[in-house]
């Protein structure tokens, strides 16, 4: 959390964190696709030549509150190939919540868990714990998903404290519901820390008021057709 007081700004960076192609840019392009135009910045991406991020994307996002203070909300995604793990290490600096991207295809659980155990790692390398970070869990393409997989998301929703979530991020579904439930935690986490709400002047509901104002209720936020990263 980066607090500027002259300036009255508040900064938070959110990192959605997952293995390659399990929809990570779809989430922020469907994102960005359904978020009011007076709130989203410029969704900035860099791609290699075959369409996978090799650094990073963010999508800022800023909203004015009651108490005269900016509340900014920088959006990260991490590169997905393994030879990018250095990258992704320097990515999860400073994080103030995470978004797991899970694949629900059925020959993707190992590679889930493997990047599970990346983020743990890459976490501890940055002094951070996830015990100390909000986060959630996003089974993206939740479509592709066979019946033992459906299982394993049952599974890992009964067992896993962190909220679990299911998602088409091609066709929008599950995205926002996925980053406004971040957000609803991310709030608690804040406001036992830092007395978040004083600092803002608004309380949790305003706050999520706040965000699911700016994004309109009806449309699908499809995001713009391109791999999932």
């Amino acid at each position: 959390m980066q607090l500027n007081q002259a300036a009255r700004e508040l900064t938070l960076k959110v990192v959605y964190y997952g293995p390659a192609l399990s929809g990570k840019t779809t989430n922020l392009r469907a994102l960005y696709a359904r978020m009011d135009k007076t709130v989203r910045g410029h969704l900035m991406t860099l791609d290699t030549a075959d369409d996978r991020t090799l650094f990073f994307d963010m999508l800022p996002l800023v909203f004015k509150t009651k108490g005269g203070m900016k509340l900014k909300l920088k959006l990260f995604t991490v590169p997905g190939q393994v030879m990018h793990n250095s990258t992704r290490r320097i990515v999860l600096q400073g994080a103030d919540a995470i978004a797991f991207i899970a694949d629900s295809q059925p020959t993707a659980k190992q590679t889930n868990y493997d990047y599970w155990r990346n983020m743990l790692d890459n976490l501890k390398e940055n002094g951070l714990s996830l015990d100390q970070l909000p986060h959630v869990i996003q089974f993206n393409k939740a479509d592709l998903a066979d019946g033992d997989m459906d299982q394993e998301i049952a599974r890992v929703r009964l067992e896993s404290p962190e909220p679990v979530f299911t998602a088409q991020a091609i066709r929008g579904e599950g995205v926002a519901e996925t980053f406004v439930g971040l957000m609803g935690i991310t709030w608690d986490h804040l406001e036992k820390v830092h007395e978040f709400g004083a600092k803002l002047g608004l309380d949790k509901q305003s706050f999520l008021n706040e965000i699911l104002s700016a994004l309109p209720p009806g449309e699908t936020g499809a995001a713009p057709a391109s791999p999932a990263v």
